[in-house]
């Protein structure tokens, strides 16, 4: 007798060694959702081992009642990766964009970058301002330096010119690191952090975006009122049918504080509060699991917000669509005419740098040479080209 409780006493030592190192594991690739599916899968074999060492199983009706119990658990601890690996499935939009498709004075026909048919009035060979910006404006200053600096290699990442989310990139303007940057106009938080630095925004407009809503390929809405974008945003309308569409609850997606686009959504909200955004736990490093504003996922419910740039030119995910606001598509000549209703300015951004080629630089990009560039690079300029 001492014999097999000595082995079964071995036994569970070697699996919770075993069973640390492979939760370790999952813990640090980020697979937590697999967590009590592997707890379950360990529990269930000690428990046969040991029943199987007692000689337990000495009847047909206790295999088959273990074997009910073990299928039961199996399934129930399944649920969760289950239910993970179908939300994984389903298509994300604010895909990863390749900015090296438009990274300045990229030879080939992988490049998309926007050129002008003659020679820009500025060039700038020494001292280059260093630029950093949102993504979605990324093909509009790598043009625009493409067409004034010197011709060389500027890694988007490690350069002159950089490109990063916008919540980074005001974040190196205020550090120093950059002298200009490329966004949509200053969170409330981040004119906040400017001003305990005293530091004094200048914002320049370069060019007009709008700000735009999308759902479903397949949800019925193809457009929606101002007003009922607020409500949906502010929880008071919570299911398709009362706009129109399906009855199917409206799940509502949000992005990251300080992002372009959220503070996009705030200014449109006012002083409406924004119901709380959906969040989803993620593996961080070291182990560490944190709480995020969830990606968007394009279930038929579903609908989030964007730049028009960005969605229709960068991304081009043919699984969304635009709404129309107020009866108006979202479009470069509705942005023009300033019939869309949510059109912006987007902005070349400073904070007292000492560079002597930012000024010269912004008054190229605002005059007609420049304005004519954001007009074929695909955005609305502020001044007629």
């Amino acid at each position: 007798m001492i014999a097999p409780i000595a082995f079964a006493a071995l036994l569970l030592l070697a699996l919770l060694f075993f069973t640390g190192m492979g939760l370790l594991y999952l813990l640090f690739t980020g697979l937590i959702h697999f967590i009590p599916l592997a707890l379950s899968a360990v529990i269930l074999l000690y428990v046969w081992i040991v029943m199987m060492i007692f000689h337990f199983f000495n009847t047909k009706q206790r295999k088959r009642s273990f074997s009910i119990i073990a299928g039961v658990v199996i399934i129930g601890a399944a649920v969760w990766p289950i239910m993970h690996m179908y939300e994984e499935s389903i298509s994300t939009v604010n895909a990863e964009v390749e900015v090296r498709y438009y990274e300045p004075f990229t030879i080939g026909q992988e490049s998309k970058l926007a050129v002008l048919d003659e020679a820009a009035t500025l060039e700038l060979t020494d001292e280059l301002p260093k630029i950093d910006g949102a993504t979605a404006l990324y093909p509009l200053y790598a043009a625009f330096v493409q067409a004034v600096y010197p011709r060389k290699e500027y890694n988007p990442y490690d350069s002159e010119v950089m490109v990063n989310t916008t919540p980074v990139a005001y974040e190196n303007l205020f550090s120093g690191k950059v002298d200009m940057i490329f966004a949509a106009a200053p969170s409330d938080a981040q004119m906040k952090v400017a001003e305990k630095q005293g530091l004094e925004l200048n914002l320049t407009p370069v060019g007009r975006e709008a700000f735009v809503f999308f759902v479903n390929q397949k949800n019925p809405v193809d457009h929606l009122e101002l007003k009922q974008i607020q409500d949906i945003y502010a929880g008071k309308i919570t299911n398709w049918k009362e706009v129109g569409g399906k009855n199917e609850s409206i799940r509502a997606f949000q992005r990251p504080a300080d992002s372009g686009s959220q503070t996009g959504l705030e200014r449109l909200m006012g002083d409406t509060p924004i119901m709380e955004a959906p969040k989803e736990n993620v593996a961080e490093g070291m182990g560490g699991i944190i709480s995020e504003v969830s990606k968007y996922r394009n279930y038929t419910n579903a609908i989030g917000y964007t730049f028009r740039y960005y969605s229709t030119e960068m991304v081009g995910n043919e699984e969304i669509k635009l709404l129309a606001i107020d009866g108006v598509e979202p479009t470069k000549e509705t942005i023009r005419s300033d019939e869309y209703p949510i059109a912006s300015e987007f902005y070349v951004i400073t904070a007292g740098t000492e560079n002597p080629n930012v000024e010269k630089f912004i008054e190229w990009i605002t005059s007609p040479q420049g304005q004519e560039l954001v007009e074929i690079v695909g955005y609305v300029p502020v001044k007629k080209p």
